[in-house]
């Protein structure tokens, strides 16, 4: 199966289309996020709780390119977005939803089933609700701990947090919920496609935000001007701009590129597009790659899935992203892309040092690849003081092939340990070859405690660390003989 999820491009005036009113955004600072300026409009219902993606108050919907219908709501974080990467988009806010007289499903249920009570978190919950309301095939859905009777996930609230109000009262909003009206314009929407990404140039006091058609345009820009920064979902540069104060002279948007979201899943390997966000990957994979679909429900929350990417999780080179772990174990490899050509990288080579690649300044990561047929036993183990919604203290990917009882191959890789992802080797080669026992596991676990270099800080002691290394590989050996 190959499928290119269409990304035509315009060039037009830049304006946001919010809650079905053009606002220009021309004249705007670059840096400004989406929520600021939706808030210095008067649309004051997303709030800033964290001004870093985590709970979920500044939540809006845009409407985007779907998988299961030509236009999908989605639901993002106002805060992490700089408002060029909205430039021509159409956005619903909690105000453009329902009004005091006339309340959206979303809100009408969680009014009366208690829902609110301080009211700060509850448009983002809304807006997030909402984006779920939508789902196409939500009625459709499976009923289990983590789906309503009405199919609705609860994952999709992952990133929103209420401080007053206790989540039972949201939840049952939630799963009280029927399918959308058939007057409903915003589900109508659904069938026609989002507006195309605009082409989109903004210079304001000395920085610039541009938003090139083809990635032809995005490499010749990068061949004179090596230190721009590259967004996409702005997931962790929007961080670094509400937090740290970074202000980048030249921004350049990569998110709706067509070249840069490009999927195939094949016999011999999947590709996946640099800049799919990996809620449309975790759907367009459909769990035929266990390994990353174990993989995403624990990297941050549905809101950042929305909005992150594979090339934007590798690009950062974090040494506790949560990607690169089982990319290490499925063996990937990174297709690099500049105005001299394209290169393939082995991901196992490509990290250098403490946020360092092999990437080149005027390179870009265009695809990821996936060698098949995968390992027959894998899994991914996170480490973090919240199930949910946290950043990794220890990170694991397996992917492991045992025959006739011997360990033919193992691929272990690892995140929070050292100064890049990397992987398990010395473990990997106590492993390979010999009978797939617990006596063996338990002496490559001893090897595993001690892979890496490992330091304490605020997250995890060192020690910790490395028990939980050892602790890890113990835990994929009983989880593979309760599953035999």
């Amino acid at each position: 199966m190959s499928t290119t999820i269409p990304q035509p491009s315009t060039l037009r005036k830049a304006a946001i289309k919010v809650n079905g009113q053009n606002l220009p955004i021309d004249g705007v600072p670059v840096h400004t996020t989406v929520l600021d300026w939706l808030r210095d409009r008067g649309l004051t219902g997303a709030k800033e709780g964290c001004a870093e993606g985590e709970c979920g108050a500044c939540s809006v919907l845009v409407a985007r390119p779907g998988i299961d219908s030509p236009t999908e709501w989605t639901a993002v974080n106002a805060c992490l977005l700089p408002v060029g990467s909205l430039d021509g988009q159409e956005v619903i806010t909690s105000e453009g939803l329902g009004t005091s007289t006339a309340l959206h499903p979303v809100q009408e249920e969680m009014a009366v089933r208690g829902g609110s009570q301080c009211g700060f978190c509850t448009p983002g919950f809304v807006c997030s609700m909402a984006a779920e309301y939508y789902r196409s095939d939500r009625m459709a859905g499976v009923c289990d701990h983590e789906h309503g009777p009405n199919g609705f996930d609860l994952h999709a609230l992952s990133g929103n947090l209420c401080r007053c109000t206790g989540y039972r009262p949201i939840r049952d909003a939630a799963y009280a919920l029927g399918d959308p009206a058939a007057e409903d314009a915003l589900a109508a929407r659904r069938s026609s496609p989002p507006p195309p990404p605009a082409t989109t140039r903004l210079a304001v006091a000395g920085a610039s935000f541009v938003r090139p058609a083809e990635l032809d345009d995005v490499l010749e820009l990068l061949a004179g001007e090596p230190d721009a920064q590259i967004v996409a979902g702005s997931t962790d540069v929007g961080v670094e701009v509400n937090l740290r104060g970074v202000r980048a002279p030249l921004v350049v948007a990569v998110d709706r590129l067509a070249e840069l979201r490009e999927f195939a899943f094949g016999p011999d390997e999947v590709r996946i597009g640099a800049a799919l966000t990996l809620s449309e990957i975790e759907r367009l994979l459909a769990g035929r790659v266990p390994l990353l679909a174990q993989m995403f429900p624990q990297f941050a929350s549905r809101l950042i899935r929305n909005g992150a990417t594979i090339g934007g999780n590798l690009g950062t080179a974090s040494p506790i992203g949560d990607t690169p772990p089982a990319l290490l174990a499925l063996d990937a490899s990174l297709v690099l892309a500049s105005r001299r050509g394209e290169r393939v990288v082995a991901l196992a080579d490509y990290f250098t040092g403490y946020r360092e690649t092999l990437k080149a300044p005027d390179e870009l990561i265009r695809t990821i690849v996936i060698p098949q047929p995968l390992a027959p036993m894998s899994a991914f183990h996170k480490i973090a003081k919240r199930r949910f919604d946290d950043i990794s203290s220890v990170a694991v990917g397996y992917a492991v092939e045992v025959a006739d009882g011997v360990v033919r191959q193992a691929r272990i890789g690892l995140g929070g340990v050292a100064a890049t992802p990397m992987r398990a080797r010395a473990t990997e080669e106590a492993l390979t070859g010999q009978p797939w026992t617990e006596r063996t596991v338990r002496e490559a676990a001893a090897v595993m405690a001690r892979e890496g270099t490992p330091m304490d800080d605020h997250r995890a002691s060192a020690s910790y660390r490395s028990a939980m290394l050892g602790q890890s590989l113990l835990r994929f050996y009983a989880q593979q003989e309760v599953s035999a």
